[in-house]
């Protein structure tokens, strides 16, 4: 994705002549203009719909310190370590859990008399099991190596090795001991049936990521063993950033009902940034799927589904507004300030017969759109997204929110007029997406051109407005697709999951990542009605090369998505002095 390559689901009252001013585009709002509504959109007209202002009140985003505090004296702790020359290499600073937040995680800190850069392995249990990384700084002669990787109730051999400019090495073997699993992981009961590791994209550092619904999220290697997790609570969100930092979507505390507290932490545990939310605007997702799982838990979220980190560094969420209405709406946030400096309310940009006219679900909330992805488009700044309600995608111009095309299975004859000349004509044997997921772009500022491009999704292939209703429930697979916006033309171009038929049939939540050798890796996330998540990779050709299941031990613990990850990215570099 252009989150994670980790990237995991979620109007306007058009008169005629508002219906013609859509045909240039549909204009969008921000905080800069706040006070100007789109051309195409009267807002009198519209009592249900908020101003941009409403939202941003409804939301009051804000950046905090509480975490960072509690862990002021533990960096405290780490940056005189690093500072200290008592610190060697054959007799280093160690600490296992630094922050008390990763359990398989290790900080390490010594110093050299000759620079040298430093490389660690932890040693893995079976072949192609081992963890290695190079930590980021070059040469130096102080060292802080953050440790990732560790086994759970095992004393871990870790081996450090130090290479000067001239090519001499020295290694030295450290014995790490954890504790053991906390019970949401031990409880998962987590099986491999395949992995061909020689063919798996694993590379010297790669964990398969099971970012559950709630509940610790936690990562695997080839055999299944769980080799991170993390002991905050997330749900849906956690995306690894451009600077190696992940984002996890979390509570103020495990017994809060809330998730509304947005963190920028790492494999470490350490909390860099944090980001509050007003409850008000939290929702339940469970009314999506049934009675009881709606009445499974009374836990709500803010950010429901999804977030992107922009080029400015930024993030896009999708969020709900506060009123009647969920799940349709978009914020951008200032990573400086916390502010929210962006607001796309998706009810000013489709007809309004999508949203008035839909049902309330059974939280009194009328789920109209389900945004369930949101991907940024380096190649003409643009974003798309899925909305499982609707069963369709779109592409949007970030910028101006113009339109720029939509695909879904509904009929060209309902659009109103002004929206006809955006819908995608699809090729021969094209699927028809029914409440996909997980939509992200592929090479995303490499060789595509701003008038063309290829994405992946995951289609649960569910008629739940505009689906292929000759296919619904019969399989869920993943997809590949090629969009041609010069002709306005859609081409399925690979696919998996048909020939499992209805025993992967996931009639809400999965994910598909393509890996850098090609493989897919696809998430199969509401199994057996949740009972159970089965990740497969496979080949181009659809040769399965792993295949775990993941049985659930609590309520929505399923995985909402699975994705491969380097464990850690080269842009990560843990630093207590800073």
């Amino acid at each position: 994705m252009a989150h994670l390559q980790f990237k995991h689901p979620r109007m306007v009252a058009l008169a005629a002549a508002s219906l013609a001013i859509l045909t240039v585009g549909l204009a969008g709002c921000s905080t800069s203009s706040a006070s100007k509504e789109p051309e195409s959109y009267n807002i009198k007209d519209n009592k249900p719909v908020l101003t941009t202002a409403q939202i941003t009140k409804n939301l009051d985003t804000k950046l905090i310190t509480t975490r960072q505090d509690n862990q002021k004296s533990l960096t405290a702790t780490y940056k005189a370590a690093a500072e200290n020359d008592k610190y060697t290499l054959d007799s280093p600073f160690v600490k296992v859990d630094p922050y008390a937040a990763s359990p398989l995680s290790a900080l390490v800190t010594f110093k050299t008399d000759d620079a040298v850069k430093v490389t660690y392995t932890v040693v893995g249990k079976t072949d192609k099991t081992s963890i290695t990384n190079t930590v980021k700084g070059g040469y130096t002669t102080t060292h802080q190596v953050p440790v990732v990787g560790l086994y759970a109730d095992t004393n871990n051999t870790v081996k450090i090795t130090t290479t000067t400019k001239s090519g001499k090495t020295k290694t030295k073997t450290l014995m790490m001991q954890t504790g053991s699993l906390p019970k949401y992981i031990k409880d998962a009961k987590v099986t491999v049936s395949k992995n061909d590791k020689d063919k798996m994209e694993i590379g010297k550092n790669k964990l398969t990521i099971m970012n559950r619904t709630t509940k610790q999220p936690f990562a695997i290697d080839a055999d299944g063993a769980v080799r991170w997790y993390d002991t905050n609570y997330s749900q849906h969100t956690i995306e690894q950033w451009s600077n190696g930092h992940i984002m996890m979507l979390s509570k103020k505390d495990v017994n809060s009902d809330v998730y509304n507290d947005l963190l920028e932490t790492d494999y470490l545990g350490r909390v860099y940034q944090e980001y509050s939310f007003s409850a008000g605007t939290s929702s339940s997702d469970g009314s999506s799927i049934s009675k009881a799982a709606a009445k499974a838990s009374s836990e709500t979220t803010v950010i429901h589904h999804d977030l992107v980190e922009l080029p400015n560094h930024n993030f896009l969420a999708t969020v709900s507004d506060g009123s009647k209405y969920k799940e349709d709406t978009m914020i951008e946030v200032s990573h400086k300030t916390g502010k929210i400096v962006k607001v796309i309310d998706m009810k000013k940009l489709l007809p309004k017969s999508m949203w008035t006219k839909f049902k309330k679900g059974l939280d009194g909330k009328v789920d109209w759109l389900h945004q369930n992805a949101v991907d940024y488009d380096k190649n003409d700044k643009s974003i798309v997204i899925s909305s499982r309600n609707q069963d369709m995608i779109m592409k949007l111009d970030y910028k101006t929110d113009h339109i720029k095309w939509i695909y879904s299975g509904k009929k060209k004859a309902t659009w109103p007029k002004a929206y006809r000349k955006y819908l995608l004509k699809p090729a021969k044997g094209t699927t028809i997406t029914g409440g996909q997921h997980g939509l992200y772009l592929l090479n995303n500022g490499g060789k595509n051109t701003a008038n063309s491009e290829d994405f992946m999704l995951y289609d649960n292939n569910i008629d739940v407005t505009n689906g292929n209703k000759q296919t619904t429930g019969q399989y869920s697979q993943a997809v590949e697709y090629h969009v041609d916006a010069n002709k306005m033309t859609i081409k399925q171009t690979w696919s998996y999951g048909k020939s499992l038929g209805k025993t992967n049939f996931t009639p809400v939540i999965g994910y598909a990542q393509k890996l850098a050798n090609d493989n897919v890796l696809i998430d199969f996330g509401f199994k057996n009605g949740g009972k159970e998540s089965n990740a497969i990779e496979v080949t181009q050709s659809g040769k399965q090369v792993f295949n775990v299941t993941m049985k659930s031990a609590a309520s929505k613990a399923y995985a909402y998505r699975a994705y491969r990850v380097p464990f850690y990215g080269t842009a990560y570099q843990f630093d207590a002095t800073k």
